[in-house]
Protein backbone atom coordinates (compact mmCIF):
# COMPACT_ATOMS: atom_id res chain seq x y z
CA UNK A 1 0.00 0.00 0.00
CA UNK A 2 1.36 3.35 -0.99
CA UNK A 3 2.51 5.55 1.82
CA UNK A 4 0.43 8.66 2.55
CA UNK A 5 2.13 12.02 2.64
CA UNK A 6 0.86 14.22 5.43
CA UNK A 7 1.56 17.97 5.43
CA UNK A 8 1.59 19.58 8.79
CA UNK A 9 -0.36 22.80 9.26
CA UNK A 10 2.86 24.75 9.87
CA UNK A 11 4.37 23.59 6.54
CA UNK A 12 1.17 24.40 4.65
CA UNK A 13 1.14 27.95 5.98
CA UNK A 14 4.79 28.46 4.86
CA UNK A 15 4.33 26.84 1.43
CA UNK A 16 1.42 29.04 0.21
CA UNK A 17 3.43 32.35 -0.02
CA UNK A 18 6.32 30.47 -1.65
CA UNK A 19 3.95 29.05 -4.27
CA UNK A 20 2.59 32.53 -4.97
CA UNK A 21 6.16 33.86 -5.47
CA UNK A 22 7.04 31.12 -7.95
CA UNK A 23 3.82 31.60 -9.92
CA UNK A 24 4.44 35.34 -10.07
CA UNK A 25 8.00 34.85 -11.31
CA UNK A 26 6.87 32.39 -13.97
CA UNK A 27 4.12 34.75 -15.12
CA UNK A 28 6.59 37.63 -15.40
CA UNK A 29 8.98 35.52 -17.49
CA UNK A 30 6.17 34.45 -19.84
CA UNK A 31 5.06 38.07 -20.33
CA UNK A 32 8.65 39.15 -20.99
CA UNK A 33 9.05 36.36 -23.57
CA UNK A 34 5.86 37.42 -25.31
CA UNK A 35 7.10 40.99 -25.53
CA UNK A 36 10.38 39.82 -27.05
CA UNK A 37 8.62 37.62 -29.60
CA UNK A 38 6.18 40.39 -30.50
CA UNK A 39 9.10 42.78 -31.01
CA UNK A 40 10.48 40.55 -33.77
CA UNK A 41 8.41 41.08 -36.90
CA UNK A 42 7.58 38.22 -39.23
CA UNK A 43 9.75 39.67 -41.97
CA UNK A 44 12.87 39.38 -39.82
CA UNK A 45 12.14 35.76 -38.96
CA UNK A 46 11.45 35.06 -42.60
CA UNK A 47 14.63 36.85 -43.62
CA UNK A 48 16.76 34.68 -41.37
CA UNK A 49 15.17 31.54 -42.76
CA UNK A 50 15.36 32.74 -46.36
CA UNK A 51 19.01 33.75 -45.98
CA UNK A 52 19.79 30.24 -44.87
CA UNK A 53 17.69 28.81 -47.71
CA UNK A 54 19.49 31.04 -50.23
CA UNK A 55 22.87 29.76 -49.09
CA UNK A 56 21.73 26.17 -49.45
CA UNK A 57 20.13 26.79 -52.86
CA UNK A 58 23.13 28.78 -54.03
CA UNK A 59 25.51 25.97 -53.16
CA UNK A 60 23.21 23.44 -54.80
CA UNK A 61 22.66 25.21 -58.14
CA UNK A 62 25.79 27.32 -58.47
CA UNK A 63 27.03 27.44 -62.04
CA UNK A 64 29.36 24.56 -62.70
CA UNK A 65 32.15 26.38 -64.56
CA UNK A 66 35.29 26.48 -62.40
CA UNK A 67 36.37 29.84 -63.89
CA UNK A 68 33.66 32.00 -62.47
CA UNK A 69 33.23 35.41 -60.93
CA UNK A 70 31.09 34.84 -57.85
CA UNK A 71 29.44 37.72 -56.05
CA UNK A 72 28.34 36.98 -52.51
CA UNK A 73 24.62 36.14 -52.40
CA UNK A 74 22.51 38.99 -51.11
CA UNK A 75 21.86 38.56 -47.41
CA UNK A 76 18.33 39.60 -46.51
CA UNK A 77 18.95 39.74 -42.76
CA UNK A 78 18.61 43.19 -41.15
CA UNK A 79 18.17 44.87 -44.53
CA UNK A 80 18.37 48.63 -44.69
CA UNK A 81 18.87 50.99 -47.60
CA UNK A 82 22.22 52.29 -46.34
CA UNK A 83 23.81 48.90 -46.00
CA UNK A 84 26.32 47.71 -48.58
CA UNK A 85 24.72 44.62 -50.07
CA UNK A 86 27.74 42.70 -51.29
CA UNK A 87 31.47 42.55 -51.65
CA UNK A 88 33.75 42.75 -54.65
CA UNK A 89 33.59 39.63 -56.75
CA UNK A 90 36.20 36.93 -56.50
CA UNK A 91 37.51 35.23 -59.64
CA UNK A 92 38.02 31.51 -59.22
CA UNK A 93 40.87 30.14 -61.31
CA UNK A 94 40.50 27.04 -63.43
CA UNK A 95 39.62 25.73 -66.86
CA UNK A 96 37.15 27.96 -68.69
CA UNK A 97 34.00 26.84 -70.47
CA UNK A 98 31.02 28.39 -72.16
CA UNK A 99 27.89 29.25 -70.21
CA UNK A 100 25.37 26.48 -70.53
CA UNK A 101 21.97 25.59 -69.13
CA UNK A 102 19.62 22.62 -69.11
CA UNK A 103 15.97 21.83 -68.55
CA UNK A 104 15.34 21.49 -64.82
CA UNK A 105 14.47 17.94 -63.71
CA UNK A 106 10.76 17.62 -62.90
CA UNK A 107 10.27 20.95 -64.63
CA UNK A 108 6.48 20.84 -64.78
CA UNK A 109 5.77 19.73 -61.22
CA UNK A 110 8.31 22.19 -59.79
CA UNK A 111 6.92 25.04 -61.88
CA UNK A 112 3.35 24.34 -60.76
CA UNK A 113 4.48 24.14 -57.12
CA UNK A 114 6.24 27.52 -57.33
CA UNK A 115 3.39 29.07 -59.30
CA UNK A 116 0.81 27.98 -56.72
CA UNK A 117 2.91 29.03 -53.68
CA UNK A 118 1.51 32.11 -52.01
CA UNK A 119 4.04 32.59 -49.23
CA UNK A 120 3.51 33.63 -45.63
CA UNK A 121 1.89 36.81 -44.40
CA UNK A 122 4.95 39.02 -44.97
CA UNK A 123 5.15 37.91 -48.62
CA UNK A 124 1.80 37.23 -50.14
CA UNK A 125 0.73 40.83 -50.76
CA UNK A 126 4.07 42.35 -51.75
CA UNK A 127 5.33 42.67 -55.32
CA UNK A 128 8.74 43.35 -56.76
CA UNK A 129 9.27 46.89 -58.04
CA UNK A 130 13.07 47.16 -57.82
CA UNK A 131 16.24 45.13 -57.49
CA UNK A 132 19.57 45.46 -55.73
CA UNK A 133 22.71 44.13 -57.44
CA UNK A 134 25.60 44.34 -54.98
CA UNK A 135 28.36 43.73 -57.50
CA UNK A 136 27.11 46.19 -60.12
CA UNK A 137 25.28 48.99 -58.29
CA UNK A 138 27.28 51.97 -57.13
CA UNK A 139 27.87 54.06 -60.21
CA UNK A 140 31.45 53.01 -60.74
CA UNK A 141 32.83 52.00 -64.12
CA UNK A 142 32.32 48.27 -64.49
CA UNK A 143 35.20 46.35 -66.01
CA UNK A 144 35.14 42.58 -66.50
CA UNK A 145 37.51 40.16 -68.17
CA UNK A 146 36.33 38.76 -71.49
CA UNK A 147 36.11 34.98 -71.65
CA UNK A 148 35.43 34.47 -67.96
CA UNK A 149 31.96 33.79 -66.59
CA UNK A 150 30.81 36.50 -64.19
CA UNK A 151 27.87 35.74 -61.92
CA UNK A 152 26.22 38.48 -59.89
CA UNK A 153 23.57 37.85 -57.25
CA UNK A 154 20.68 40.28 -56.93
CA UNK A 155 17.60 40.71 -54.77
CA UNK A 156 14.06 41.69 -55.72
CA UNK A 157 12.67 44.49 -53.54
CA UNK A 158 9.09 45.56 -52.87
CA UNK A 159 7.75 49.12 -52.93
CA UNK A 160 8.95 49.73 -49.36
CA UNK A 161 12.49 48.65 -50.20
CA UNK A 162 12.23 45.36 -48.37
CA UNK A 163 13.45 42.11 -49.96
CA UNK A 164 10.89 39.85 -51.55
CA UNK A 165 10.72 36.33 -50.18
CA UNK A 166 9.17 34.61 -53.21
CA UNK A 167 10.55 34.10 -56.70
CA UNK A 168 8.77 33.82 -60.03
CA UNK A 169 9.56 37.34 -61.25
CA UNK A 170 10.31 37.37 -64.98
CA UNK A 171 13.38 39.42 -65.83
CA UNK A 172 14.35 40.12 -69.43
CA UNK A 173 18.12 40.54 -69.72
CA UNK A 174 20.08 41.74 -72.74
CA UNK A 175 23.84 42.05 -73.26
CA UNK A 176 24.60 44.00 -76.43
CA UNK A 177 27.73 45.39 -78.02
CA UNK A 178 28.71 46.52 -81.49
CA UNK A 179 29.20 42.92 -82.65
CA UNK A 180 27.54 40.78 -79.97
CA UNK A 181 23.98 40.20 -78.74
CA UNK A 182 23.00 37.58 -76.19
CA UNK A 183 20.54 36.79 -73.45
CA UNK A 184 22.38 36.51 -70.11
CA UNK A 185 21.25 33.55 -68.06
CA UNK A 186 19.11 34.55 -65.05
CA UNK A 187 18.68 32.05 -62.20
CA UNK A 188 15.68 32.13 -59.88
CA UNK A 189 16.30 30.75 -56.38
CA UNK A 190 12.56 30.90 -55.54
CA UNK A 191 13.07 33.13 -52.50
CA UNK A 192 13.33 36.62 -54.00
CA UNK A 193 17.02 36.14 -54.77
CA UNK A 194 18.36 35.78 -58.30
CA UNK A 195 21.65 35.80 -60.15
CA UNK A 196 22.72 36.81 -63.64
CA UNK A 197 25.63 35.31 -65.61
CA UNK A 198 27.66 37.35 -68.09
CA UNK A 199 30.20 36.17 -70.64
CA UNK A 200 31.63 37.40 -73.94
CA UNK A 201 34.33 35.82 -76.07
CA UNK A 202 37.80 37.46 -75.83
CA UNK A 203 37.61 38.31 -79.55
CA UNK A 204 34.72 40.65 -78.77
CA UNK A 205 36.24 42.89 -76.09
CA UNK A 206 34.75 46.37 -75.85
CA UNK A 207 31.92 48.34 -74.28
CA UNK A 208 28.56 46.66 -73.78
CA UNK A 209 25.15 47.61 -72.45
CA UNK A 210 23.57 45.30 -69.88
CA UNK A 211 19.82 45.90 -69.68
CA UNK A 212 17.52 44.29 -67.10
CA UNK A 213 13.76 44.66 -67.46
CA UNK A 214 11.15 43.38 -65.01
CA UNK A 215 8.35 42.27 -67.32
CA UNK A 216 6.14 40.31 -64.89
CA UNK A 217 6.01 39.73 -61.13
CA UNK A 218 5.55 36.31 -59.52
CA UNK A 219 4.35 34.29 -62.53
CA UNK A 220 1.77 36.90 -63.55
CA UNK A 221 2.81 36.38 -67.16
CA UNK A 222 1.26 32.90 -66.90
CA UNK A 223 -2.18 34.29 -66.13
CA UNK A 224 -5.08 33.99 -68.58
CA UNK A 225 -5.18 37.80 -68.97
CA UNK A 226 -1.51 38.77 -68.52
CA UNK A 227 -1.88 42.22 -70.13
CA UNK A 228 -3.57 43.36 -66.94
CA UNK A 229 -0.41 42.57 -64.97
CA UNK A 230 2.43 43.56 -67.30
CA UNK A 231 4.97 45.65 -65.37
CA UNK A 232 7.57 46.18 -68.13
CA UNK A 233 10.03 48.46 -66.29
CA UNK A 234 13.69 48.86 -67.18
CA UNK A 235 15.40 48.51 -63.80
CA UNK A 236 19.04 48.70 -64.88
CA UNK A 237 21.05 49.77 -67.91
CA UNK A 238 24.76 49.40 -67.16
CA UNK A 239 27.74 50.17 -69.38
CA UNK A 240 30.30 47.39 -68.96
CA UNK A 241 33.73 47.25 -70.51
CA UNK A 242 34.94 43.73 -71.21
CA UNK A 243 38.72 43.84 -71.57
CA UNK A 244 40.77 41.31 -73.48
CA UNK A 245 42.25 38.58 -71.32
CA UNK A 246 44.38 35.50 -71.75
CA UNK A 247 41.37 33.21 -71.21
CA UNK A 248 41.07 30.53 -73.88
CA UNK A 249 37.52 29.31 -74.41
CA UNK A 250 37.02 25.97 -76.15
CA UNK A 251 36.65 26.65 -79.86
CA UNK A 252 33.17 26.06 -81.20
CA UNK A 253 32.83 23.00 -83.42
CA UNK A 254 30.43 22.53 -86.32
CA UNK A 255 27.12 21.10 -85.13
CA UNK A 256 26.81 17.33 -85.19
CA UNK A 257 23.65 15.27 -84.83
CA UNK A 258 24.35 14.75 -81.13
CA UNK A 259 24.47 18.51 -80.50
CA UNK A 260 20.72 18.73 -80.99
CA UNK A 261 20.11 16.58 -77.93
CA UNK A 262 20.68 19.61 -75.69
CA UNK A 263 17.35 20.78 -74.25
CA UNK A 264 18.18 24.46 -73.66
CA UNK A 265 20.55 26.59 -75.71
CA UNK A 266 22.60 29.54 -74.48
CA UNK A 267 23.69 31.11 -77.73
CA UNK A 268 24.70 34.49 -79.03
CA UNK A 269 24.58 36.54 -82.22
CA UNK A 270 27.97 37.76 -83.45
CA UNK A 271 28.98 40.06 -86.27
CA UNK A 272 32.14 40.02 -88.41
CA UNK A 273 30.96 42.11 -91.36
CA UNK A 274 28.96 45.30 -91.73
CA UNK A 275 27.92 47.68 -94.48
CA UNK A 276 26.93 51.04 -92.99
CA UNK A 277 25.67 52.25 -96.37
CA UNK A 278 23.23 49.36 -96.83
CA UNK A 279 19.70 50.34 -97.85
CA UNK A 280 16.56 48.36 -98.51
CA UNK A 281 15.96 47.15 -102.07
CA UNK A 282 12.74 47.65 -104.00
CA UNK A 283 11.85 44.05 -103.20
CA UNK A 284 12.24 44.68 -99.47
CA UNK A 285 15.51 42.78 -99.17
CA UNK A 286 18.76 43.86 -97.52
CA UNK A 287 21.66 42.68 -99.66
CA UNK A 288 24.23 44.41 -97.49
CA UNK A 289 27.12 42.00 -98.03
CA UNK A 290 28.05 40.12 -101.17
CA UNK A 291 26.54 36.69 -101.56
CA UNK A 292 30.07 35.29 -101.41
CA UNK A 293 31.05 37.20 -98.24
CA UNK A 294 32.58 34.39 -96.16
CA UNK A 295 31.89 33.30 -92.61
CA UNK A 296 34.71 33.61 -90.14
CA UNK A 297 35.54 30.45 -88.25
CA UNK A 298 34.43 29.26 -85.79
CA UNK A 299 31.21 31.29 -85.77
CA UNK A 300 29.73 29.79 -88.94
CA UNK A 301 30.66 27.91 -92.07
CA UNK A 302 29.74 29.04 -95.58
CA UNK A 303 28.72 32.38 -97.03
CA UNK A 304 27.60 34.91 -94.45
CA UNK A 305 26.22 37.16 -97.18
CA UNK A 306 23.34 34.80 -98.05
CA UNK A 307 21.83 35.38 -94.61
CA UNK A 308 21.09 39.03 -95.56
CA UNK A 309 21.70 40.05 -91.94
CA UNK A 310 24.38 42.68 -92.53
CA UNK A 311 26.90 40.42 -90.82
CA UNK A 312 24.93 38.90 -87.91
CA UNK A 313 24.97 35.13 -87.38
CA UNK A 314 23.80 32.88 -84.54
CA UNK A 315 25.84 30.22 -82.78
CA UNK A 316 25.36 28.28 -79.55
CA UNK A 317 27.22 25.29 -78.06
CA UNK A 318 28.14 24.55 -81.68
CA UNK A 319 28.26 26.63 -84.87
CA UNK A 320 26.08 26.22 -87.94
CA UNK A 321 26.69 25.73 -91.62
CA UNK A 322 24.98 28.22 -93.92
CA UNK A 323 23.74 26.19 -96.84
CA UNK A 324 24.02 26.99 -100.51
CA UNK A 325 21.22 25.78 -102.78
CA UNK A 326 23.41 22.95 -104.03
CA UNK A 327 24.37 21.66 -100.59
CA UNK A 328 20.79 22.00 -99.31
CA UNK A 329 19.36 19.98 -102.22
CA UNK A 330 22.03 17.33 -101.81
CA UNK A 331 20.86 16.97 -98.21
CA UNK A 332 17.10 17.05 -98.81
CA UNK A 333 16.78 14.93 -101.95
CA UNK A 334 14.34 12.06 -101.51
CA UNK A 335 13.48 13.22 -97.98
CA UNK A 336 10.06 13.68 -96.38
CA UNK A 337 9.84 16.46 -93.77
CA UNK A 338 6.70 16.76 -91.63
CA UNK A 339 5.93 20.05 -89.84
CA UNK A 340 3.33 20.27 -87.06
CA UNK A 341 2.97 23.64 -85.36
CA UNK A 342 1.91 27.27 -85.60
CA UNK A 343 2.08 29.71 -88.51
CA UNK A 344 5.74 30.48 -87.86
CA UNK A 345 6.37 27.14 -89.60
CA UNK A 346 4.63 28.57 -92.68
CA UNK A 347 7.07 31.50 -92.80
CA UNK A 348 10.11 29.30 -92.23
CA UNK A 349 9.14 26.85 -94.98
CA UNK A 350 8.53 29.70 -97.45
CA UNK A 351 11.85 31.34 -96.55
CA UNK A 352 13.69 28.05 -96.96
CA UNK A 353 12.12 27.59 -100.39
CA UNK A 354 12.78 31.17 -101.51
CA UNK A 355 16.19 31.94 -100.03
CA UNK A 356 17.88 28.55 -99.77
CA UNK A 357 16.32 26.12 -102.27
CA UNK A 358 16.23 28.66 -105.09
CA UNK A 359 12.44 28.62 -105.54
CA UNK A 360 11.54 32.34 -105.37
CA UNK A 361 8.39 31.87 -107.45
CA UNK A 362 6.65 30.20 -104.49
CA UNK A 363 5.38 33.38 -102.88
CA UNK A 364 3.46 31.66 -100.09
CA UNK A 365 2.42 28.30 -98.69
CA UNK A 366 -0.87 27.57 -96.90
CA UNK A 367 -1.27 26.51 -93.30
CA UNK A 368 -1.96 22.95 -94.38
CA UNK A 369 -0.34 21.28 -97.38
CA UNK A 370 1.45 18.15 -98.61
CA UNK A 371 3.60 19.01 -101.62
CA UNK A 372 6.65 17.80 -103.50
CA UNK A 373 9.29 20.31 -104.56
CA UNK A 374 11.96 19.81 -107.23
CA UNK A 375 15.40 21.34 -107.65
CA UNK A 376 15.07 23.77 -110.59
CA UNK A 377 18.61 22.89 -111.68
CA UNK A 378 18.19 19.13 -111.27
CA UNK A 379 14.57 17.91 -111.38
CA UNK A 380 15.65 14.46 -110.21
CA UNK A 381 16.17 15.94 -106.75
CA UNK A 382 12.87 16.26 -104.92
CA UNK A 383 11.75 16.76 -101.35
CA UNK A 384 8.31 16.15 -99.88
CA UNK A 385 7.18 18.67 -97.28
CA UNK A 386 3.99 18.24 -95.26
CA UNK A 387 2.79 21.02 -92.98
CA UNK A 388 -0.14 20.68 -90.57
CA UNK A 389 -1.18 23.81 -88.67
CA UNK A 390 -1.99 22.98 -85.04
CA UNK A 391 -3.47 26.28 -83.84
CA UNK A 392 -6.92 24.82 -84.51
CA UNK A 393 -8.35 21.64 -86.03
CA UNK A 394 -10.01 23.95 -88.56
CA UNK A 395 -7.12 25.50 -90.51
CA UNK A 396 -9.05 28.76 -90.99
CA UNK A 397 -9.49 29.32 -87.24
CA UNK A 398 -7.20 29.97 -84.28
CA UNK A 399 -6.51 29.65 -80.56
CA UNK A 400 -7.10 26.02 -79.70
CA UNK A 401 -3.47 24.92 -79.76
CA UNK A 402 -2.87 21.43 -78.41
CA UNK A 403 -6.57 21.11 -77.63
CA UNK A 404 -7.13 20.75 -81.39
CA UNK A 405 -6.10 17.11 -80.85
CA UNK A 406 -9.42 16.52 -79.07
CA UNK A 407 -11.04 16.57 -82.49
CA UNK A 408 -11.15 13.03 -83.96
CA UNK A 409 -11.05 14.28 -87.53
CA UNK A 410 -7.85 16.21 -86.81
CA UNK A 411 -6.33 13.14 -85.17
CA UNK A 412 -7.17 11.03 -88.21
CA UNK A 413 -5.63 13.62 -90.52
CA UNK A 414 -2.29 13.35 -88.72
CA UNK A 415 -2.43 9.58 -88.33
CA UNK A 416 -2.90 8.96 -92.03
CA UNK A 417 0.56 10.37 -92.82
CA UNK A 418 2.07 7.79 -90.48
CA UNK A 419 -0.03 4.93 -91.85
CA UNK A 420 1.46 4.86 -95.35
CA UNK A 421 4.03 2.37 -96.57
CA UNK A 422 6.64 5.06 -95.96
CA UNK A 423 6.48 7.67 -93.23
CA UNK A 424 8.19 11.05 -92.72
CA UNK A 425 11.86 10.60 -91.93
CA UNK A 426 11.87 13.81 -89.86
CA UNK A 427 9.19 15.60 -87.83
CA UNK A 428 9.54 19.19 -86.65
CA UNK A 429 6.92 20.23 -84.09
CA UNK A 430 6.12 23.00 -81.64
CA UNK A 431 3.26 23.97 -79.33
CA UNK A 432 2.59 27.36 -80.88
CA UNK A 433 1.40 30.75 -79.76
CA UNK A 434 -2.24 29.66 -79.86
CA UNK A 435 -1.77 27.69 -76.65
CA UNK A 436 -0.93 30.93 -74.87
CA UNK A 437 -4.39 32.25 -75.67
CA UNK A 438 -6.35 29.04 -75.11
CA UNK A 439 -5.24 27.60 -71.75
CA UNK A 440 -6.45 29.27 -68.56
CA UNK A 441 -3.37 28.39 -66.51
CA UNK A 442 -0.18 26.35 -66.44
CA UNK A 443 -1.86 23.37 -64.76
CA UNK A 444 -4.46 23.15 -67.54
CA UNK A 445 -1.75 23.40 -70.20
CA UNK A 446 0.13 20.59 -68.47
CA UNK A 447 -2.93 18.35 -68.92
CA UNK A 448 -3.11 19.31 -72.60
CA UNK A 449 0.60 18.62 -73.04
CA UNK A 450 0.15 15.20 -71.44
CA UNK A 451 -2.62 14.42 -73.91
CA UNK A 452 -0.53 15.60 -76.88
CA UNK A 453 2.50 13.57 -75.78
CA UNK A 454 0.27 10.49 -75.36
CA UNK A 455 -1.17 11.00 -78.85
CA UNK A 456 2.27 11.15 -80.44
CA UNK A 457 3.49 8.22 -78.35
CA UNK A 458 0.63 6.10 -79.74
CA UNK A 459 1.54 7.13 -83.28
CA UNK A 460 5.15 6.14 -82.63
CA UNK A 461 4.07 2.75 -81.23
CA UNK A 462 1.87 2.13 -84.24
CA UNK A 463 4.75 2.85 -86.61
CA UNK A 464 7.09 0.50 -84.76
CA UNK A 465 4.46 -2.24 -84.59
CA UNK A 466 4.35 -2.20 -88.39
CA UNK A 467 8.08 -2.87 -88.45
CA UNK A 468 9.02 0.65 -89.58
CA UNK A 469 11.71 2.82 -88.05
CA UNK A 470 10.52 5.88 -86.11
CA UNK A 471 12.14 8.96 -87.66
CA UNK A 472 13.92 11.80 -85.93
CA UNK A 473 11.60 14.23 -84.14
CA UNK A 474 12.73 17.75 -83.24
CA UNK A 475 10.89 20.05 -80.87
CA UNK A 476 11.29 23.58 -82.20
CA UNK A 477 10.65 25.91 -79.29
CA UNK A 478 8.14 28.69 -79.75
CA UNK A 479 9.47 32.18 -80.47
CA UNK A 480 9.93 34.96 -77.94
CA UNK A 481 7.14 37.31 -78.95
CA UNK A 482 8.34 40.84 -79.60
CA UNK A 483 7.58 44.48 -78.89
CA UNK A 484 3.93 45.09 -78.07
CA UNK A 485 3.24 41.31 -77.93
CA UNK A 486 5.46 40.95 -74.86
CA UNK A 487 2.43 41.85 -72.73
CA UNK A 488 -0.14 39.67 -74.48
CA UNK A 489 -1.49 36.18 -73.87
CA UNK A 490 1.50 34.60 -75.66
CA UNK A 491 4.11 36.69 -73.85
CA UNK A 492 7.72 35.41 -73.45
CA UNK A 493 7.18 34.44 -69.80
CA UNK A 494 4.33 32.11 -70.72
CA UNK A 495 5.89 30.77 -73.93
CA UNK A 496 9.15 29.87 -72.20
CA UNK A 497 7.22 27.99 -69.51
CA UNK A 498 5.01 26.23 -72.07
CA UNK A 499 8.08 25.24 -74.08
CA UNK A 500 9.57 23.55 -71.03
CA UNK A 501 6.36 21.75 -70.09
CA UNK A 502 5.66 20.27 -73.53
CA UNK A 503 9.30 19.37 -74.14
CA UNK A 504 9.41 17.47 -70.84
CA UNK A 505 6.19 15.58 -71.66
CA UNK A 506 7.39 14.65 -75.15
CA UNK A 507 10.74 13.44 -73.83
CA UNK A 508 9.08 11.38 -71.12
CA UNK A 509 7.00 9.73 -73.85
CA UNK A 510 10.11 8.90 -75.83
CA UNK A 511 8.85 10.86 -78.85
CA UNK A 512 11.43 13.62 -79.22
CA UNK A 513 15.04 13.01 -80.23
CA UNK A 514 16.29 16.59 -80.49
CA UNK A 515 15.65 20.27 -79.81
CA UNK A 516 15.94 23.42 -81.92
CA UNK A 517 15.78 26.33 -79.49
CA UNK A 518 14.12 29.08 -81.49
CA UNK A 519 13.20 30.87 -78.27
CA UNK A 520 16.88 31.46 -77.53
CA UNK A 521 17.53 32.49 -81.14
CA UNK A 522 14.77 35.09 -81.19
CA UNK A 523 15.10 36.47 -77.65
CA UNK A 524 17.91 39.01 -78.34
CA UNK A 525 15.71 40.57 -81.05
CA UNK A 526 12.37 40.54 -79.24
CA UNK A 527 12.55 43.86 -77.40
CA UNK A 528 11.09 45.76 -80.36
CA UNK A 529 9.44 44.95 -83.69
CA UNK A 530 12.34 45.57 -86.06
CA UNK A 531 12.79 41.83 -86.71
CA UNK A 532 9.21 40.71 -86.05
CA UNK A 533 5.59 41.79 -86.27
CA UNK A 534 5.10 40.72 -82.67
CA UNK A 535 4.45 37.04 -83.32
CA UNK A 536 6.33 36.21 -86.56
CA UNK A 537 10.03 36.62 -87.34
CA UNK A 538 9.85 35.46 -90.95
CA UNK A 539 7.34 37.64 -92.76
CA UNK A 540 8.23 37.97 -96.43
CA UNK A 541 10.38 41.00 -97.34
CA UNK A 542 8.43 44.04 -98.51
CA UNK A 543 9.35 47.67 -99.08
CA UNK A 544 6.44 49.09 -97.19
CA UNK A 545 5.67 50.60 -93.82
CA UNK A 546 6.27 48.13 -90.99
CA UNK A 547 4.67 47.93 -87.57
CA UNK A 548 7.39 50.11 -86.01
CA UNK A 549 6.83 52.88 -88.56
CA UNK A 550 9.95 52.22 -90.63
CA UNK A 551 10.01 51.14 -94.24
CA UNK A 552 10.80 47.44 -94.51
CA UNK A 553 11.74 44.97 -91.79
CA UNK A 554 14.47 42.49 -90.94
CA UNK A 555 13.74 38.85 -91.78
CA UNK A 556 17.17 37.30 -91.18
CA UNK A 557 16.31 35.80 -87.76
CA UNK A 558 13.88 33.35 -89.33
CA UNK A 559 16.22 32.80 -92.29
CA UNK A 560 18.87 31.78 -89.75
CA UNK A 561 16.33 29.29 -88.38
CA UNK A 562 15.99 27.79 -91.86
CA UNK A 563 19.72 27.07 -91.88
CA UNK A 564 19.61 25.70 -88.33
CA UNK A 565 16.83 23.32 -89.42
CA UNK A 566 18.99 22.18 -92.34
CA UNK A 567 21.84 21.53 -89.91
CA UNK A 568 19.51 19.38 -87.82
CA UNK A 569 18.27 17.53 -90.89
CA UNK A 570 21.68 17.00 -92.49
CA UNK A 571 24.16 16.69 -89.60
CA UNK A 572 25.76 13.30 -89.02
Amino acid sequence: MAEKVVISPQWALWAIPMLHWRVGLLTALVLLGMVVVWSIDGCTVRSIFQAWRYQQDYLAVRFHSPNLTVVSPYNAVNFNSDEKLGEKSLLLEGHTSWISSELEPNFTSNLIARWSARGGLPCKDSKAVEISIPGLDGGEVIELSAGDVHEFGFQALDDSGKPRCLGGDYFEADLSGESWKSRPLVKDFSNGSYSILLQVHPDFDGVYNLTIILLYRHFEGLKFTPWRFSYDRMLRNFAIRFYKSSVQLPELQSCKASDFSRDVWSGRWTRYGKNDECTIGNDGRYRCLGSDFPCKAPWCDGSLGILESNGWVYSTHCSFKLYSAESAWNCLKNRWIFFWGDSNHVDTIRNMLNFVLDLPEIRSVPRRFDWNFSNPKDPSQTVRITSIFNGHWNETQNYLGLDSLRDEGFQDLIKKYFSEDTIPDTVIMNSGLHDGVHWRNIRAFSVGADYAASFWRDIMKGVKQRGLAWGRVFYRTTVATGGYARSLAFNPNKMEAFNGVLLEKLKQSGVVSGVIDNFDMTFPWHFDNRCNDGVHYGRAPAKMKWRDGQIGHQYFVDLMLSHVLLNALCAR
